[in-house]
């Protein structure tokens, strides 16, 4: 099964950012970031891109999906 995993709580603490300003410069709610950062919701590729580029980088290093293999 994949595992989708987030970098965002990492990335915002080193801006010292608040959700509410990451939801601000994104456009959606604080809401949609807490569940964002507790994996309970998957971003739209819009959503991916626009907060990837906040911090000046790729989807891939925000967003990670790892297959995992089990046995």
């Amino acid at each position: 099964m994949a595992e989708f995993r987030t970098r965002l709580k990492e990335l915002r603490a080193s801006r010292n950012m608040k959700q509410g300003e990451l939801a601000e410069l994104v456009g959606v709610r604080r809401e949609t970031i807490i569940r964002l950062e507790k994996g309970f919701y998957n971003p739209s590729l819009k959503l991916a891109v626009d907060i990837s580029r906040v911090f000046g980088l790729t989807v891939e290093e925000v967003f990670i999906f790892e297959d995992s293999n089990e046995e």
